[in-house]
């Protein structure tokens, strides 16, 4: 039968509790300290942007996936618990995400609160007979790299140890970001003068068509998809689509596409083979798995469904 420990491997055995108790706490005040910031971003295209930017400097949490419609969303538990863990929250403000903002700006979620869109002066669209600003700011390409400086900067704030890696990185990015606008500007200029008339599921590209010349000739739906149209609405935009002789209209990833093709059809026009991302990039492996391949994937598939010629775009 087995003996007690003698007061030798009694010490022992404390000693040798004690050293792996205190290598124990040493190990999670190692997890503790090495523990990344958090920021939660609400769109992916700022999630594109804050994970190109950081690198591996913050952990990025996406609260929306590729594919989700912002202005729809409904947030869950797991949001609320993101937000209330970030160290912070990169929005893109003017109303896009309005149930995201309202989780935002609840109680409890004590972080760092930026608008990134917001730094851009706004172009006004009427919905329920009010001029509102509208959101869908990244559609001008030279937007997104003013809200890449905002980005840049609120990181380094986060993190000011990596200024300068996460400098470098924002200015790689600015300068592909350059390089894309002229690319853009360059390939609409090969579509027909007549044809340069862009006729969308909802109205998400004012800010590209100022930015490339490109007229909005109609949208069935307004500034947000939650708006549902009238059998009158279909029916103004079928004639506004006969009498400007449109080529071409255009579905999008984030909205259900069977009313914009019964609008193909009574017009007697084409829709375009592919979708146009509108409010969200595409999945990974996607044409436009991030916010520079998404916006040259759509000038492509405007491009040529409009009667242009594209040069493909070589990204960096």
């Amino acid at each position: 039968m087995r003996q007690g420990l003698n007061r030798r491997q009694f010490g022992q055995f404390i000693a040798g509790g004690t050293i792996a108790l205190w290598l124990h706490g040493c190990g999670q005040q190692e997890q503790s300290t090495n523990q990344k910031p958090q920021v939660v971003s609400t769109s992916t295209i700022l999630t594109d942007l804050a994970s190109t930017i950081a690198g591996d400097s913050v952990q990025v949490i996406g609260i929306l996936k590729p594919g989700a419609d912002p202005h729809t969303y409904e947030p869950v538990p797991a949001d609320t618990v993101a937000m209330e863990k970030a160290n912070l929250i990169l929005y893109n403000g003017y109303n896009l995400e309005p149930g995201l903002i309202r989780l935002i700006k609840a109680a409890g979620v004590n972080a760092r609160q930026v608008a990134v869109g917001e730094v851009i002066t706004p172009l006004q669209l009427e919905k329920e007979g009010q001029k509102v600003p509208d959101p869908h700011v990244w559609g001008d390409v030279q937007n997104v790299a003013k809200m890449t400086i905002v980005v840049r900067d609120a990181l380094i704030q986060l993190v000011p140890n990596d200024r300068e890696k996460m400098t470098q990185n924002a200015d790689r990015l600015i300068a592909e970001l350059n390089r894309l606008d002229g690319w853009i500007k360059q390939q609409v200029q090969t579509i027909p003068a007549a044809n340069r008339l862009l006729v969308t599921t909802h109205d998400a590209f004012q800010y590209y068509g100022k930015a490339y010349q490109l007229a909005i000739a109609g949208t069935l739906i307004g500034i947000s998809t939650e708006e549902q149209p009238s059998a009158q609405t279909v029916q103004r935009l079928v004639q506004s689509i006969r009498s400007a002789r449109v080529p071409a209209i255009f579905a999008e990833t984030t909205i259900n596409p069977a009313l914009i093709q019964t609008v193909a059809q009574e017009a007697g026009v084409k829709l375009a083979p592919q979708q146009l991302y509108s409010d969200s990039i595409g999945a990974v492996g996607s044409s436009g798995e991030t916010y520079i391949k998404m916006m040259a994937a759509n000038t492509t598939t405007i491009v040529q469904a409009l009667g242009g010629r594209v040069i493909p775009f070589q990204t960096g």
